[in-house]
């Protein structure tokens, strides 16, 4: 049994710099005290903020830094590149008509980064 994600939530890159904040739009939504997420809010600069800096060298522009300082790893901003939604979600819990997000779902990035929920943005409620 995990926890509902609702906006506010911590979130984590295995490969960034820094911890970054789910945003929900509360468009359609159920509220907690904060709009409930679901596994589409993917989207990389509205829903999924920067992690600081990026370390992965499958990111072009890190790619270009490293090879510019003649092979030392270079950190760029993070720009997150998620395409696909987090997995696995709550399917026994719709919002929105899709699988709730529970505090145990990732999201990869295309860069090669696992997103993961470091803290749901709240404690009380439990999907299953």
């Amino acid at each position: 049994m995990g926890q509902m994600v609702c906006g506010g939530a911590v979130l984590q890159c295995s490969l960034g710099t820094s911890p970054s904040t789910l945003t929900v739009l509360p468009i359609h939504r159920i509220m907690s005290a904060m709009p409930v997420a679901n596994i589409m809010d993917q989207k990389p600069m509205v829903n999924i903020m920067p992690f600081g800096m990026c370390n992965s060298a499958a990111n072009p522009v890190v790619a270009a830094a490293t090879a510019a300082a003649m092979g030392v790893l270079t950190p760029m901003p993070c720009v997150p590149a998620t395409a696909a939604p987090w997995a696995p979600g709550s399917p026994a819990v719709l919002v929105a008509g899709m699988p709730a997000l529970n505090n145990g779902s990732k999201c990869m990035c295309s860069w090669g980064g696992v997103i993961q929920i470091a803290s749901p943005g709240q404690f009380t409620v439990q999907l299953t």
